[in-house]
C-alpha cells in the first residue's frame, strides 16, 4: 500500500487558492480515479475536484469553509501503488516535488515589476488582522509560498512576528504592504434587531478578487452616448419570429457583444493583459460576460465571439446564464475572457463604474437603453434609443488615445445596424 497526496488544483488563470465549499467523500470510502471528491468555490468558478488515484480515502486535511492556496494538500488516500505517477495530470506540475520536499524553504512569493513582493487576498486579510509581519514568516506552499495554513500555526503558537520588531536593515526591503498603511478590519457591533449574515466561500472569493482588482490595478474610465434607435427597430421585427424559429431569446446583448468583439479585432490592444514586465496582447478574442444570481456573481466566456454570428452568440449567453443558475457551470467555461461585457442595464442601471475582471486590461458595462430627446444634425428634437457604454481600463496597458478610439468604434457600429446591413445569422 502506498499513500499519495491530493492537492488544491488550480481551477483557472491567475487563481491562487480555493475554498472547500463541501466534502464528497469521508475517510474510508472507496474511490475511483476521477470520481469527484470534493466541491470547491474559487472566484472564478463552482468545481468538483476529482480523484486523482484510486484507492481508499485516508484523511481529510481541510474541513468545509476552508481556504487554501493552489498546491496545498487537501486529503491522501490509500493506494495499491507504491509511487506517485498521475497526480500531475490534475495539479500543477511543481505540486509532486513541493509534497516531497521535506525542508520549508524560506517564502519566494510572487513579484511584479517594481520588486514589489505579492500575496494572496486570503494571507494579507489574515497577516492585517493579527498584525503578522509577512517578512518574518516561512512559506510551506508552492515555491515557498506563505499559506493560511501558516499564519493559523503561529496564531495558535501565540509566537507572533510584529512589524515592531523588525530591523532596521530588513525595514528597508519593499515589499506590498509598505506601500501604504494596511487597513484594519473594522468591529461594528451588532445591536438588537439586526441581522447578521455569515461571509459564504463564493462571497469570499468574490470580495478577494474585487479587492485585488482595485489594489493592483489604476483603473480609469470613459462614458459614450449611443443612439441605439435603429438597432432597437431592427430587434424588436426579428424578436418573435426568431424565438419561435430558434427556442432561445435574441437579446440586445448578443448585439453588443458582436460590437465589442468586432471592434477589438480593430483594436487588439484592447484585448491585452498586464504581465509586470511585459503587455500580452491575446490572440484569441474571448467574451467573458457576467451572470448574476442571488448570492454570487460568475463571469462565463464566449470563446472566439469574433467568430461567431449574432444568432451564435446570442446562443451562448443563453446557455451560460442557464449553466449558472443550474449551477452547472463547469470550471472550462470560465477560463480564457480576455474581455469583459458586462450587462448592467439589465437590472435598470444608466451609468456605472465596473471593476476590472484582473488580468485582463478593460470592462464594458452596457447600461439601459432609455428614450431621450436629442437633436439630431438639422437641429430638430426627436426621441430618440439612447443607451451609455461605459469602459474601464487598466491605466498600465491601456490609455484614453486608444480607449476612446475602441469606443467611438464600437458607437459607429452599433449605430450602423439595421436590417439592410445587418444578418444575425
Amino acid at each position: 500500500m502506498a499513500t499519495e497526496n491530493i492537492a488544491m488544483p488550480q481551477l483557472g488563470e491567475s487563481v491562487t487558492e480555493g475554498t472547500i465549499s463541501k466534502w464528497l467523500v469521508k475517510p474510508g470510502d472507496q474511490v475511483n480515479k476521477y470520481d469527484p471528491i470534493a466541491e470547491v468555490m474559487t472566484d472564478k468558478v463552482n468545481a468538483e475536484i476529482p480523484s486523482s488515484f484510486t484507492g481508499t480515502i485516508k484523511e481529510l486535511l481541510a474541513e468545509d469553509g476552508d481556504t487554501l492556496a493552489v498546491g496545498d494538500i487537501i486529503c491522501t488516500i490509500e493506494t495499491d501503488g507504491d509511487a506517485t505517477t498521475d497526480v500531475e495530470e490534475t495539479v500543477n506540475k511543481d505540486v509532486k516535488e513541493q509534497t516531497q520536499e521535506k525542508e520549508i524553504k524560506k517564502p519566494v512569493p510572487d513579484e511584479n515589476s517594481a520588486g514589489k513582493v505579492r500575496y494572496s487576498p486570503a494571507v494579507l486579510k489574515m497577516s492585517q488582522e493579527h498584525d503578522i509581519d509577512l517578512s518574518q514568516v516561512s512559506g510551506s506552499g508552492r515555491e515557498g509560498r506563505i499559506t493560511r495554513k501558516d499564519l493559523q500555526k503561529l496564531i495558535d503558537s501565540g509566537n507572533i512576528p510584529k512589524a515592531g520588531e523588525i530591523s532596521t536593515e530588513k525595514t528597508s526591503k519593499s515589499v506590498t504592504m509598505a506601500a501604504q498603511p494596511a487597513s484594519q478590519p473594522v468591529n461594528i457591533p451588532s445591536m438588537p434587531g439586526d441581522i447578521e449574515i455569515p461571509v459564504t466561500g463564493i462571497r469570499k472569493a468574490i470580495a478577494a478578487n474585487m479587492l485585488r482588482s482595485k489594489h493592483e490595478v489604476p483603473h480609469a474610465w470613459m462614458m459614450m452616448e449611443v443612439d441605439v434607435t435603429e438597432l432597437v427597430q431592427y430587434r424588436d421585427s426579428l424578436k418573435a419570429e426568431f424565438k419561435q424559429r430558434e427556442g432561445f431569446s435574441l437579446t440586445y446583448f448578443a448585439f453588443f457583444v458582436k460590437a465589442v468583439a468586432q471592434a477589438l479585432k480593430e483594436f487588439p490592444m484592447m484585448n491585452s493583459m498586464w504581465a509586470g514586465d511585459k503587455i500580452i496582447q491575446k490572440k484569441d478574442i474571448n467574451i467573458s460576460i457576467a451572470v448574476a444570481t442571488e448570492d454570487a456573481l460568475f463571469v462565463p466566456v464566449i470563446k472566439h465571439a469574433d467568430e461567431k454570428s449574432i444568432k451564435g452568440i446570442a446562443k451562448d449567453i443563453t446557455e451560460l446564464a442557464s449553466k449558472v443558475r443550474s449551477g452547472k457551470l463547469k470550471s472550462d467555461d470560465m477560463q480564457g475572457g480576455t474581455f469583459t461585457v458586462n450587462n448592467t442595464g439589465s437590472f435598470g442601471s444608466v451609468q456605472s463604474m465596473g471593476i476590472i475582471n484582473y488580468p485582463q486590461a478593460a470592462i464594458l458595462q452596457v447600461e439601459s437603453i432609455v428614450k431621450r430627446p436629442v437633436v439630431m444634425n438639422n437641429g430638430m428634437i426627436a426621441v430618440r434609443d439612447m443607451v451609455n457604454l461605459c469602459l474601464s481600463l487598466d491605466h498600465r496597458v491601456l490609455d484614453g488615445l486608444i480607449a476612446g478610439r475602441f469606443l467611438q468604434r464600437v458607437k459607429d457600429i452599433l449605430e450602423n445596424i439595421s436590417k439592410e446591413n445587418t444578418s444575425v445569422y
